[in-house]
C-alpha cells in the first residue's frame, strides 16, 4: 500500500477504536456508543464517549477529541510514526514508506470513485429507457418498488458494450475502466462491457461510496449472480454488502441480520428490516465478522433451509472459531421448507419471521449439531469419536478463556447426552406442568435388535415433525420392518397423521399415549433429544431420508441376493430375474450416491 492516507484508512478499518481504547479505560455499552472515566482528566462521572460508527472519541469534560491514532499517541505519549507503526504491528500491517507517487495514487483513487459513481448513474438510467424495461418489469415482479429501487440504486447493464462507449465519451480512459473491473479484455485483446443485459446492483464502501457491482441475470441462465472482480478499491473479502445503510439501524435496533445474497438484503429492507447485510457471493470472512462485530455483539447470520444453507453455517463457524473473543459471537437462524428470506416473508409473514430471529440459535448449539448429526452413536469408539471432533473444533479458539467456557460447555453436552445411564431417565425441555412430561415418567429404552436402530430413529423423528410423516409415507409402508412393534407403532402414526391434517408433535404423543404408551416408550427418550437440540424441520427431513435410504439399500441387498442365488442356481436365467438384477443394482447405486451426498 504506497498510498499512505489509504494504509491510514485502512489501519483504522482493521482495529475496532474500543479495543484499542479499554485497554485503557472501563467502556459500558450505551446505546450505539460506549462511555467510560476520561483518561485525560480526573472525573467522577463518565463524560468520555467512543463512536464506533464514526470512528472518534470525545470528552465532554474536558474536549479532548480524536481517532485510534491519536488516542494511541496521547495515552502512550508517542510520536505519530510511533503510534501508526504500533497500531500497525497489531494489525499486522507493513507500514508504506512515502515515495513521490503518493499524491498521484491518491488523485487516481479520487478519480475511481468518481468513474464508479459515473457507471452506477449511467446503469440506474437505464431502467427508465425503453431498452431496460424487461429488467423493472423482472424488479416489479419481484415487489420491488420504485422507492426501493432508488433508495439502493438499482440499475440495469444492456446487452453490448454501452457503458464503455459512455464512459469513452467523457474522456475516462479505459485502462481504468479494466482495472476498475467495468469492461473485461478476450484474448485477442478485444475489449467490451464486464456487465451485458443483468439487472446491477451498486456494492458501497462504508462511506456510501460506489466501490463495485453485482449483476443479476433475468433468466434462469448461469451464473445467476456476478460480481466486480478485486480492484484498488474493492476487496470482497472485507466489504458487506448494504452496511453504509444498515450500521444506523444495526445501533438502534443491537441487532444485524447477514443474509446470503443482495436480494435477500433488498427483501428484507421492505419489511422493515433495515439492519440487513450480506457477504459478496463468499461464505462469510474474518474481516467481514470483524465489521460485524463493531457494531453488535451477536450478528444474526440468516441461511435458506437447504443443503447450501447447512454447508454456509458449516464455513461460517469454521471462519469464526479462531477469532472469538470475550462478548462476540454469531447466532444463528435457518428458514423451514427451503425459502429463503424474500418467500418466508411473502408466505408467512414478518411476525413469523420476528419469532425465529427472537430463538436465533447460539453458536455453541450449531458446533454441537455439527458434530452430532447423522453420526450414528451405537459404540463406545463412535461416542469417543464424537466427542474428539467437538474438542478438535475447541481447540481452534485462540482466546484462551473463551475456549475455556466452551471446553466445559461441551463437556456438559457430552455427559448429558452420550454419558447418561442406559435407562435415559426422560428429561422434558418442556417444563414441569406440562401434560406429556406428567405423564412419561420414568421411560426404559427396550432392547431393540441391531436392524431396528434405524427405524427407531426414523419413528421418533417423524413424532418429532409429524408434517414429514406423508411426505415419505410411501417409502415407510414399503420398508421391511421385522420388529412387530415398530411396524405397529409406524402404521399408526400414519394413520393418525393422514386422520388428522396438521397434527402437532404434542398432539400425537397425546394419542398415543392413551391406548400405546408402551410403543410410544420404545421411542420417547429419541423424541427427548429432538427437542433438547431444539431441530429444525429440515435437518429432520434430511436425516429421514437418509436413513429411510440407507434402509432401503439394506432391502435391496437381500433382493439382489435372492437373484443371484437364482441365477447361480440354474443353467439357464430367465429374462425377467437378469432384468430385475441390474434394475436392483441400478436402484441400489444411486441410493448409495444420495446417501454419500448426505455425508
Amino acid at each position: 500500500m504506497a498510498d499512505f492516507n489509504l494504509f491510514l484508512d485502512e489501519l483504522r478499518n482493521r482495529i475496532p477504536l474500543s479495543q484499542v481504547i479499554s485497554k485503557k479505560v472501563k467502556l459500558s455499552r450505551k446505546g450505539k456508543d460506549w462511555t467510560g472515566l476520561c483518561p485525560f482528566h480526573n472525573e467522577k462521572t463518565p463524560s468520555f464517549i467512543v463512536n464506533e460508527h464514526k470512528g472518534f472519541y470525545h470528552c465532554f469534560g474536558c474536549g479532548a477529541h480524536g481517532d485510534i491514532i491519536t488516542f494511541e499517541m496521547k495515552a502512550n505519549n508517542l510520536p505519530f510514526i510511533e503510534a501508526v507503526e504500533k497500531l500497525a504491528n497489531e494489525a499486522g500491517l507493513q507500514v508504506p514508506r512515502a515515495n513521490p507517487e503518493d499524491k498521484e495514487k491518491r488523485e487516481k483513487r479520487t478519480s475511481s470513485f468518481e468513474v464508479m459513481e459515473l457507471a452506477a448513474k449511467y446503469f440506474h438510467k437505464q431502467l427508465s429507457l425503453v431498452k431496460g424495461q424487461n429488467a423493472l418489469n423482472y424488479l416489479m415482479n419481484r415487489g420491488i418498488k420504485q422507492d426501493t429501487i432508488a433508495k439502493f440504486k438499482l440499475g440495469y447493464a444492456p446487452s453490448g458494450s454501452n457503458l464503455k462507449a459512455h464512459l469513452n465519451s467523457k474522456n475516462i480512459n479505459e485502462n481504468s475502466l479494466l482495472e476498475l473491473g467495468l469492461i473485461s479484455e478476450n484474448d485477442k485483446k478485444k475489449r467490451y462491457d464486464f456487465f451485458r443485459d443483468r439487472v446491477i446492483i451498486p456494492i458501497m464502501d462504508k462511506q456510501g461510496r460506489v466501490i463495485a457491482f453485482g449483476g443479476r441475470v433475468l433468466d434462469d441462465s448461469l451464473p445467476k449472480y456476478l460480481n466486480s472482480p478485486d480492484t484498488p478499491i474493492f476487496n470482497k473479502r472485507r466489504i458487506l454488502y448494504n452496511l453504509s445503510n444498515a450500521r444506523e439501524a444495526g445501533y438502534s435496533r443491537k441487532q444485524l441480520i447477514v443474509c446470503e445474497g443482495y436480494m435477500d438484503v433488498i427483501a428484507l429492507d421492505m419489511a422493515g428490516y433495515e439492519n440487513a447485510v450480506a457477504p459478496l457471493g463468499t461464505a462469510l470472512t474474518e474481516e467481514q465478522i470483524g465489521e460485524l462485530w463493531k457494531i453488535v455483539d451477536d450478528p444474526i447470520l440468516s441461511f435458506d433451509g437447504d443443503k447450501a444453507g447447512v454447508r454456509a453455517a458449516m464455513r461460517s463457524i469454521d471462519r469464526v472459531l479462531p477469532i472469538l473473543q470475550p462478548g462476540k459471537t454469531l447466532k444463528f437462524v435457518f428458514l423451514p421448507d427451503k425459502l429463503d428470506p424474500d418467500e418466508f416473508l411473502k408466505e408467512r409473514g414478518k411476525e413469523e419471521f420476528e419469532k425465529l430471529l427472537q430463538n436465533a440459535k447460539p453458536l455453541a448449539d450449531i458446533i454441537w449439531m455439527k458434530n452430532q448429526e447423522g453420526n450414528y452413536l451405537k459404540t463406545p469408539e463412535q461416542k469417543a469419536k464424537l466427542e474428539q471432533d467437538i474438542m478438535n473444533d475447541i481447540a481452534r479458539i485462540e482466546n484462551k478463556t473463551v475456549q475455556g467456557y466452551y471446553q466445559r460447555e461441551m463437556n456438559n453436552r457430552v455427559w448429558q447426552n452420550l454419558k447418561m445411564n442406559k435407562n435415559c431417565k426422560a428429561k422434558s425441555k418442556f417444563g414441569s406442568n406440562n401434560r406429556v412430561q406428567q405423564s412419561v415418567q420414568k421411560i426404559v429404552r427396550p432392547d431393540l435388535k441391531e436392524d431396528n436402530i434405524l427405524l427407531y430413529d426414523i419413528i421418533a423423528q417423524l413424532i418429532y415433525c409429524p408434517k414429514l410423516v406423508s411426505k415419505y409415507e410411501e417409502n415407510l409402508l414399503s420398508l421391511n420392518v421385522k420388529s412387530g412393534e415398530l411396524k405397529e407403532l409406524l402404521s399408526l402414526i400414519v394413520e393418525i397423521t393422514s386422520e388428522s391434517d396438521g397434527v402437532e408433535n404434542k398432539e400425537l404423543i397425546a394419542i398415543l399415549k392413551k391406548g400405546h404408551n408402551k410403543l410410544l416408550n420404545i421411542v420417547y427418550p429419541k423424541v427427548e433429544i429432538a427437542y433438547k437440540q431444539r431441530l429444525e424441520e429440515f435437518m429432520v427431513d434430511g436425516e429421514i431420508e437418509k436413513k429411510i435410504n440407507i434402509m432401503r439399500i439394506e432391502d435391496l441387498d437381500l433382493e439382489i441376493k435372492e437373484c443371484l442365488d437364482i441365477i447361480k442356481g440354474s443353467d439357464s436365467v430367465e429374462k425377467n430375474v437378469s432384468e430385475r438384477y441390474f434394475a436392483l443394482k441400478k436402484e441400489k447405486e444411486s441410493l448409495l450416491n444420495d446417501v454419500n451426498d448426505d455425508f
